[in-house]
């Protein structure tokens, strides 16, 4: 079975340092790169871009609203045209970066609000659907399993990856706990791998309650900003690799070639 590790990169602020970013991807299968409007800046696209690069890791583009000052987590409602501008513009930055080193962008994941928004929210799934559909059909989208922008990019017939969470529980709907919430983040690298490895071989996301919904995985995002990442991302690759799991970049995936 194939299996595919992302992580949100480039997110060097004044929020997170990106210190870890070098080793983590020699750890991950696939990058999402911060394109300056939650965090991270040029100096740090090109560094990730160029590691990524070297280690066969595949890039993505990481959308966000343009607010460093809360890092892409205050909500903000926009028009379907300012959220193209929006999303546009930040793939375009990166891609750019990638063509630099005869690279390319192929996928996108939107960052914090935006995100959390569009599971919520089928309009705006629609739109971010549409839009990314518009820029490039060969685009692999990372979204949310479950969510309502994995039945909008469907609809579309778009190349889909659905992810789940490594380092974050889950509530009775599929939603995630709230980061307001004490229980939100798994910090501990050995309950993360166990949770992982239930949810990847039962192909069903581990509800904080104990329930379990039936759901299909393809990726296992690892956030670069806890704490704790670095030593999550290595016990959940080892013990993926250790049950026979095969792991793969996303464009890699038999699914998308």
């Amino acid at each position: 079975m194939e299996i595919n590790i992302n992580c949100d990169l480039g997110e060097k602020s004044k929020h997170h340092s990106n210190k870890n970013d070098p080793e983590l991807l020699e750890i991950v299968n696939s990058a999402n790169i911060a394109c300056g409007y939650h965090a991270g800046d040029k100096e740090t696209m090109y560094q990730v871009v160029k590691i990524s690069k070297k280690n066969g890791v595949s890039i993505g583009a990481h959308p966000s609203f343009n607010d460093p000052e809360n890092f892409g987590r205050k909500r903000i409602n926009l028009t379907s045209t300012e959220i193209k501008k929006l999303v546009v513009d930040q793939y375009e930055i990166l891609q750019k970066i990638a063509s630099d080193h005869k690279d390319k962008v192929t996928h996108i994941k939107p960052h914090g609000a935006l995100n959390n928004m569009a599971c919520e929210d089928i309009e705006l799934s629609k739109i971010l659907a549409k839009i990314i559909n518009d820029i490039d059909k060969d685009l692999i989208y990372l979204v949310p399993t479950g969510s309502k922008m994995e039945k909008a990019a469907k609809k579309l017939n778009m190349k889909i990856a659905c992810e789940i969470f490594a380092d974050r529980n889950y509530e009775d709907d599929g939603n995630l706990v709230s980061r307001k919430k004490s229980n939100a983040l798994i910090t501990n690298p050995e309950e993360a791998k166990k949770h992982v490895l239930k949810m990847v071989k039962n192909q069903a996301i581990n509800c904080h309650s104990g329930k379990q919904i039936p759901c299909e995985i393809d990726s296992i995002c690892i956030h670069g900003d806890n704490l704790s990442s670095l030593e999550t991302a290595k016990c959940i690759r080892n013990n993926l690799l250790e049950n026979k799991l095969k792991l793969k970049p996303l464009n890699e995936m038999e699914k998308f070639i």
